[in-house]
């Protein structure tokens, strides 16, 4: 996963930074950070995402396929 699928998939659900954040149970300020490059995604940050939004590796594959 990285900075460009992330802000993806927070934008598929129409979410902002802050909601997204919350959702994934995270800082606001991580998630920014991540989508800017300053920091990298985590294995722990990953799974958080995929737990919240119940994605798994094809749904991310299937979500980044659609819009490229």
């Amino acid at each position: 996963m990285d900075k460009e699928t992330i802000k993806l998939i927070r934008k598929s659900y129409n979410m902002n930074q802050r909601n997204f954040a919350e959702a994934v149970n995270c800082s606001f300020s991580l998630i920014a950070l991540v989508e800017v490059g300053k920091r990298r995604i985590t294995e722990n940050l990953e799974n958080k995402i995929k737990s919240a939004f119940h994605l798994d590796d094809q749904k991310i594959q299937d979500l980044t396929s659609s819009i490229n």
